[in-house]
């Protein structure tokens, strides 16, 4: 135990935030006339640079290439500060905690070297308690104080380098330059096909000088639950640095009005541990429970009782599992969590901005707020971004989603030389502990699509010959090492309880080969869009046990386009600053395909922008609602969730993301939360591709020889209810038939009694056909003004009440006619009621940043009233289209 004058010497911290400037190059002249003011801490060179007017805002027009220079040049960050008070006293020391420095950084203190880091997402510790100088100034004497530098070198440059270093790896590298390959930064700063090159550098967390004697390095808690789940037998540990000395433990629900258990710690080779055993509250996914949440303090007591240091930590309990079993199917691929089965629907994130100092904890909410009154249940942390802020995850646990934790390996053939390993251990040993105590956290995964880079260049990998660790890393996948034995031996001993999966996509492990196999393992399905660019209305066919990624681009709204694009004559679609914006590799053959291939195409700005969110819509809920009814019931999972890539965007685009940079929802962030409500009803026709069919077999191939009345007779259509309730419950599905020309119904409609599965998926009418009225025999020439097409809507209603609805459209929507729809919008201060006459097809509602709607994107159909409620601005204030408007 220690003496007295630990009693006198608490642990303080002092954020080293405002005061710094910067300059470019290495900082070994006289750098004061030079240097600029910095932006306060956590900051980023191109931030600080665009505050001081030397760069323009790399997100307007074409500056992007503008800035490149700045990712190849030296910069050096600057500041002083008085030496502790504390200096000198018996046993006290000082160190500086960099939070993380971006990325090849030279930390100097007084002119000497004291750390030279090479990887962004590690934190450093460095004592500087004799390098400081001499006593401290009093506040009014100060002329002396020690200089800290900070040289950043260029990531690219050293990258460059770094290839050369290691001729013995075959570097292969997607989507970017190979200098990407062997740097441990956030990989989409070199770009990615959704972002731009931004090559940053700079302290992008915090800068922190800490005085004491003893401190709390680490609090976190390893449990097991009893097999009823209600009570919670393990440890809580508190790992000491310094000289050891009493911790004491509480530990109370977060919630208010609960009393705190005292637990004694018993301290044992500088960790402090305290055995309990209570009962618990269970953290849940949102819609299943509670996130019941306790809150961990643990406070270092100095013998004579005076508090030295505390700290909290915030922990849920909840028991997870991946469920790969052996079915009739392959092998399943769902969670379990607190033993239901959850069919976890939800997005794939990636990082909310390029210049990630200036994402704050209340965005990340807003972020996560999105997405959980969005219907969604998980989000998965790609591989090519950061290992997220704490607040990411602590939004994630107070909402109740489930996080798919990716380590930060993305579309590379990554290496494994000795000091790279060296510092990729440090890194995950870091990031887990971090994040292991978050009960969102439900998977680590150990890369995105490495392993597609194995099959595609035909490297070595012998699952079944070859078990030694060691012998991989003298393969050219030397990272099989990594992803195989390093990252799940790190996740086995500090994340107990969580699942690890090797990569994303993967299968069991158990084939020999790597090609995605919709019967095992997760999917990135991206035959729609990229590959074989598939009909999205085949979706439903293109699946697999968990599809964690697909994807359809989509404009955002006007206003978000006019923020980046200042020209009035640069605002249409295909112009320069339009097409350098969209970072998709042949989005301006795959977007206006999509769109034209589905609408009668507009190209006004305003209308392509319409019609192109309406068609991402439309592919999200093809994916979704059908996906989901392949969810089937316990014991027949045949897909256990879907995420589509992505949720969000780093800066203003078009993309893939259902929300764009500036929160602003696009349609189909509508149509997957109208696809995840608890309880849904699902409706949808065959799919008849009239865009091509196989020839005869001499020729296999596809032509467009096809007998356009086969694309809208014969029609043959399911119905399903889904829900996620854990109770069965009694309802009705009622079917309509709706005419698309007068509004009328063509045909009697359906009621059908239906006894709803708890969830799972209840099967309500499978393959039932019917014609089309106005339909001609086969020798009688096609005349379209006689054939009447129609919606097909259901509806399932519980005691009485309307709880689900959806349609299904005759595809393609370019050969319906939409004259007067008869549409009225009837506006209050807080309110939309919209009905109409005829069968309406996107209505949407143009939205802006601010402004907040319960529901977008939707059709219509006579008979019925649409109210969405408004937030943020007057209703009176909306516009909106639709198709054929």
């Amino acid at each position: 135990m220690g003496g007295s004058s630990m009693a006198s010497i608490p642990f303080t911290s002092q954020a080293l935030t405002s005061g710094w400037t910067f300059t470019q190059g290495d900082g070994s002249v006289d750098i004061t006339a030079q240097s600029l003011n910095a932006n306060d801490l956590p900051t980023e060179i191109h931030l600080d640079l665009l505050k001081n007017g030397k760069i323009a805002d790399p997100f307007n027009d074409l500056n992007e290439l503008s800035v490149r220079w700045v990712g190849d040049e030296t910069w050096t960050y600057r500041k002083t500060f008085p030496t502790p008070s504390e200096k000198g006293k018996p046993g006290v020391r000082i160190v500086l905690a960099c939070g993380g420095l971006d990325t090849f950084a030279s930390v100097y203190l007084n002119g000497t070297l004291i750390l030279e880091s090479e990887n962004m997402f590690l934190a450093h510790r460095i004592d500087i308690t004799t390098k400081l100088l001499g006593e401290s100034k009093t506040p009014i004497d100060r002329d002396e104080e020690n200089v800290l530098q900070i040289v950043f070198q260029s990531a690219r440059k050293r990258g460059l380098e770094l290839l050369k270093d290691h001729p013995e790896h075959r570097f292969i590298v997607h989507q970017t330059e190979l200098s990407r390959g062997p740097v441990r930064k956030a990989q989409y700063h070199w770009g990615w096909d959704w972002g731009p090159i931004l090559m940053t550098a700079g302290p992008w967390k915090k800068v922190v000088l800490e005085t004491y004697v003893t401190r709390i390095e680490d609090v976190w808690v390893e449990y097991e639950l009893s097999n009823d789940l209600k009570k919670a037998k393990g440890k809580i540990f508190a790992k000491i640095e310094g000289e050891e000395s009493k911790v004491r433990f509480k530990m109370r629900k977060s919630s208010e009005g609960h009393a705190a258990v005292d637990l004694d710690g018993k301290v044992e080779n500088g960790v402090s541990v305290a055995t309990f055993d209570l009962d618990v509250d269970l953290w849940w996914p949102r819609g299943y429970g509670s996130q019941s949440l306790y809150v961990i303090s643990a406070t270092l007591i100095s013998d004579d009782g005076a508090v030295l240091d505390s700290t909290t930590k915030t922990v849920g309990f909840r028991k997870v599992a991946l469920v790969q079993e052996k079915d009739t199917i392959g092998t399943s691929f769902y969670f379990r969590i607190n033993d239901i089965d959850i069919f976890a629907g939800g997005s794939c994130w990636i990082p909310a901005d390029s210049f990630l100092s200036r994402v704050t904890p209340e965005r990340y909410f807003d972020w996560m707020k999105l997405a959980a009154d969005g219907n969604q249940i998980m989000i998965r942390v790609w591989g090519g971004g950061i290992y997220e802020h704490d607040a990411f995850y602590e939004a994630a646990d107070e909402l109740g989603l489930l996080v798919w934790q990716d380590f930060m390996f993305a579309c590379a053939n990554y290496p494994a030389y000795s000091s790279y390993l060296k510092s990729v251990e440090e890194e995950a040993r870091q990031n887990v502990r971090r994040i292991r105590n978050h009960p969102s956290v439900v998977l680590w995964c150990g890369n995105n699509e490495d392993y597609q880079i194995v099959e595609r260049y035909s490297l070595e990998y012998r699952y079944e010959e070859d078990k030694n660790p060691e012998s991989w890393l003298k393969t050219n996948f030397p990272a099989r090492y990594i992803y195989e034995y390093l990252l799940p031996k790190i996740v086995l001993e500090e994340a107990v309880g969580v699942p690890y999966h090797p990569s994303s996509p993967f299968g069991d492990g158990i084939s020999t080969t790597l090609k995605v196999d919709p019967k095992v393992g997760d999917v990135h399905q991206w035959n729609v869009w990229h590959g074989e660019m598939k009909p999205y209305q085949q979706l439903p066919e293109m699946g697999g046990r968990f599809v964690s990624e697909f994807g359809m681009e989509a404009y955002p709204h006007l206003e978000t386009l006019g923020k980046s694009i200042a020209r009035e004559e640069d605002r249409y679609p295909g112009s320069m600053a339009m097409d350098f914006r969209n970072k998709a590799i042949g989005h301006e053959r795959r977007l206006v395909s999509y769109v034209a291939e589905n609408f009668k195409i507009k190209y006004d700005l305003a209308g392509y922008t319409h019609l192109s969110q309406v068609m991402q819509a439309d592919a999200m809920s093809w994916a979704y609602k059908s996906w989901r009814r392949q969810w089937g019931t316990s014991g027949n999972r045949e897909c256990g969730g879907v995420l589509v890539w992505q949720l969000n965007d780093c800066w203003p685009t078009m993309s893939w993301a259902i929300i764009d940079y500036y929160l602003v929802p696009k349609p189909s962030y509508y149509a997957i939360k109208r696809a995840m409500k608890p309880i849904v009803v699902g409706v949808t026709r065959k799919f008849k591709n009239w865009t091509m069919r196989p020839a005869d077999e001499l020729w296999n191939r596809d032509t467009s020889h096809i007998d356009m009345k086969e694309v809208w007779e014969d029609i043959e259509f399911d119905v399903w209810v889904g829900s996620s309730s854990m109770s069965k419950s009694e309802g009705n599905v009622a079917v309509r038939f709706v005419s698309v020309r007068s509004g009328e119904d063509v045909y009697p409609s359906l009621s059908v009694p239906v006894h709803i599965e708890a969830n799972g998926t209840t099967e309500v009418i499978k393959g039932q056909k019917v014609g089309l009225p106005g339909a001609r025999d086969e020798n009688t020439p096609l005349d379209m003004s006689k054939i009447d097409p129609f919606v097909i809507q259901s509806s399932l209603s519980i005691d009485g009440e309307v709880v689900a609805r959806d349609v299904s459209w005759p595809d393609p929507i370019k050969y319906l006619n939409f004259p007067d729809r008869g549409v009225e919008v009837n506006l209050s201060s807080t309110s939309a009621i919209v009905s109409a006459k005829r069968p309406v097809k996107g209505f949407v509602f143009q939205e802006r940043q601010g402004v907040s709607l319960d529901d977008n994107g939707f059709d219509l159909m006579p008979g019925e009233k649409k109210t969405v409620v408004v937030a943020g601005q007057s209703a009176h204030d909306l516009k909106w289209d639709f198709v054929g408007m």
